[in-house]
């Protein structure tokens, strides 16, 4: 009995010990991408606080006075995340249905799937702006298409993830009362997967908001254009007026899909 508990111990103190390894190594990577960075660069950083310190001073106080000429960017800030998650996870659906192993066709279509959902999240929804900017000029439409396209693949993986998850039974019972494969996804999957698709999709929702903001940076409209016209010509009291409207824009947008969220649960 000695001997048996002697084990037990000895196991789980390999099992710690290998944990423990673990956590030290990814520590370690850590520290060293912090060194290579200079996040450790203690000098440099002190150098650059009275830089900052005069730029705060420069913004201050907020300069609201084109207040009016903001409301129309916000509303297309607003329109183009709507719009862009809005066809995100219309795609989005489809694709993560051929990218989820338990439904998908074949296993080419899973890997052809899985690929276009990396090779979409692989670039950033900046270079997609200005892709498209060039594509089909200013204005909020490269926005939406740079951030449908990019949120696909985030919103079919995380979809997909979702899929894979589901418990078998229903998609099994569908499958042998003699549903199509269409059927089983309606009935045995769909029901399951629902509440999930809704909350992702709502996230996603948040997160296009805040980068809409920045695709206004390369001309793809929005408050964010307004934002950065006011850097390029050093208006840093304007600029501060509108970092605290999207601060304010942020905060109630985070807390319409918490109620959302409330909702769909």
């Amino acid at each position: 009995m000695s001997q048996s508990y002697d084990q037990l111990l000895y196991a789980e103190q390999r099992a710690w010990n290998r944990e423990a390894l673990r956590l030290a190594a990814v520590l370690g990577v850590i520290l060293v991408c912090a060194y290579y960075v200079g996040l450790f660069d203690g000098p440099r950083l002190a150098e650059g606080v009275p830089s900052l310190i005069s730029l705060l001073g420069e913004m201050l106080p907020p300069n609201f006075s084109d207040w009016r000429n903001w409301i129309k960017p916000l509303l297309d800030t607003l329109a183009m995340s709507i719009a862009g998650t809005a066809l995100a996870v219309a795609l989005s659906v489809p694709v993560a249905f051929l990218a989820a192993r338990n439904t998908t066709p074949h296993p080419l279509v899973y890997q052809a799937a899985r690929g276009m959902l990396n090779a979409l999240r692989s670039v950033p929804e900046l270079i997609l702006g200005i892709i498209f900017v060039a594509a089909v000029g200013f204005g909020a439409l490269p926005g939406v298409l740079a951030l449908g396209l990019h949120s696909i693949g985030m919103v079919g993986k995380f979809f997909a993830e979702a899929i894979e998850h589901t418990d078998p039974a229903p998609i099994e019972a569908a499958r042998a009362a003699g549903g199509t494969p269409l059927q089983v996804i309606l009935h045995g999957v769909l029901p399951q997967v629902l509440p999930q698709m809704a909350d992702i999709s709502i996230y996603r929702w948040e997160y296009n908001f805040r980068a809409s903001t920045v695709m206004g940076m390369v001309g793809a409209g929005g408050i964010g254009f307004e934002l950065m016209g006011s850097l390029r010509i050093m208006q840093y009291q304007d600029v501060s007026a509108l970092l605290l409207v999207i601060l304010a824009m942020v905060t109630l947008v985070d807390a319409f899909s918490g109620v959302l969220r409330k909702r769909f649960k």
